[in-house]
């Protein structure tokens, strides 16, 4: 069990940055030529890792139905998801797309039940509730007064999270192994964001702009799923879920840092019911272990 700290917490670590690199990216950068980029710096990263740890040899024991489903479940969490958050955090305060993007979890859990099968508890529907109102209470005072800008960029955020939640219980449903899967994702999403990038106009981009994209793209995006996944093998998942928790909290961190963005009440309070109705969701899948 202690072998899957390390590499949990190198992935909650990276995924704090998420939501500071790409405010910073997309004040400067188009939402397609951002995601262009950083999923072909993931899709690259992640060739290198299947070479040197022997996986790509796994390629030949899939059909042609496997990779239509692992390049269709990965442009939903690889590149609608992040067409979707992106979008949304151009328009609202950086903690606040990050925290709302947080309900991911909880959507998890309802793909479960639409898609395996798994059974709605009172727990569940508790949990899925409290997210709602968290969500609701991270927009605060501007949802109150019928900010319209609010209200899009919210729901541009919840339905990057629904495209990871459904990701998510695809890649339980198939069990594909996961550095291929993301692999063929990311050049996928590099291919189908490139047309749109494209047409944005000129590639102009400084040596602190790449280097911010490598980041995003190698960092946030392939190493950090790849660094979780390696922990979720390694020890009991429920209890590795549970350092999720560190994620919104630590991005808060380097959002007041790094953005020198003022972190409103409304959104803490938000993020703590969100988080309690992960807490309360998870709980059951510990008794259900124990």
């Amino acid at each position: 069990m202690k072998k899957a700290y390390f590499p949990a917490g190198i992935a909650i670590l990276l995924w704090s940055t998420m939501a500071t690199t790409a405010k910073l990216l997309l004040g400067s950068i188009d939402t397609y030529r951002v995601l262009c980029i950083s999923t072909l710096f993931a899709a690259v990263a992640l060739l290198m890792y299947n070479v040197a740890t022997g996986r790509l040899k796994l390629l030949r024991q899939y059909r042609p139905l496997d990779y239509l489903r692992m390049i269709g479940a990965g442009l939903l969490g690889n590149c609608f998801y992040y067409v979707f958050y992106y979008a949304g955090a151009a328009i609202l305060p950086a903690s606040q797309a990050f925290i709302i993007n947080y309900l991911w979890p909880i959507l998890s859990v309802v793909f479960a039940i639409l898609l395996l099968g798994e059974r709605l508890t009172i727990r569940k529907g508790l949990a899925f509730l409290l997210s709602f109102i968290g969500v609701l209470t991270v927009a605060g005072g501007d949802l109150l007064h019928f900010e319209t800008d609010t209200l899009w960029g919210m729901l541009l955020c919840v339905a990057g999270a629904v495209c990871y939640g459904a990701f998510t219980a695809f890649n339980k449903k198939w069990d594909y192994d996961l550095p291929i899967a993301m692999m063929l994702s990311f050049f996928a999403s590099a291919l189908v964001t490139l047309v749109p990038a494209l047409a944005e106009g000129a590639w102009t981009l400084s040596w602190g702009q790449v280097a911010g994209l490598a980041w995003n793209g190698i960092g946030t995006m392939a190493a950090a799923n790849t660094c979780w996944a390696v922990a979720l093998s390694k020890g009991n998942t429920a209890r590795i879920s549970n350092l999720a928790y560190i994620t919104p909290f630590l991005s808060m961190v380097w959002i007041s840092l790094i953005l020198q963005e003022s972190i409103s009440p409304w959104s803490l309070l938000g993020l703590c019911v969100i988080v309690l109705g992960i807490v309360i969701q998870l709980k059951e899948k510990e008794k259900a272990l124990s």
